[in-house]
């Protein structure tokens, strides 16, 4: 199966000014992309036509399937904000406990705002997921 998600030239602002995100959609995503960039030492980069993401890393699974992937990323989408920084493994499933209101996904977490949510143990499930993804995989 071809990975469907790809770094891309898109401006990140330009996706914000251009998309159909409300106001606090749009200050959600500004203090989003500051906290990322501050915990990743990456800057911003879009990632198909919806994703924010910050760093790459490179894997291989074991069917052979490899592609590149943002360390952790954010979509400002209409419904909600959708979190690509949680591993999903075992061992963080504690770090959700004091999050706040949000819903799982299969790989990701959904918040209305960021204000429903806890920003410093939202700062630990990336620490924790760019921990995990450097040791397990090649990062860039």
């Amino acid at each position: 199966m071809a990975q469907k998600t790809h770094y891309t030239a898109q401006d990140v602002q330009d996706f914000l000014r251009e998309g159909s995100h409300t106001e606090q959609r749009r200050q959600d995503s500004q203090e989003l992309i500051g906290l990322m960039s501050e915990v990743s030492g990456h800057q911003p980069r879009m990632w198909g036509a919806s994703i924010i993401g910050f760093g790459t890393y490179h894997y291989t699974y074991d069917s052979g399937h490899s592609g590149s992937a943002p360390l952790i990323g954010f979509s400002p989408r209409k419904s909600a904000i959708s979190l690509y920084v949680f591993t999903g493994l075992d061992e963080h499933q504690h770090l959700l406990q004091d999050l706040g209101k949000f819903k799982m996904g299969k790989a990701c977490i959904y918040v209305n705002k960021l204000s429903d949510i806890n920003l410093k143990v939202l700062q630990q499930l990336m620490e924790q997921t760019i921990k995990f993804l450097s040791e397990k995989y090649q990062v860039e």
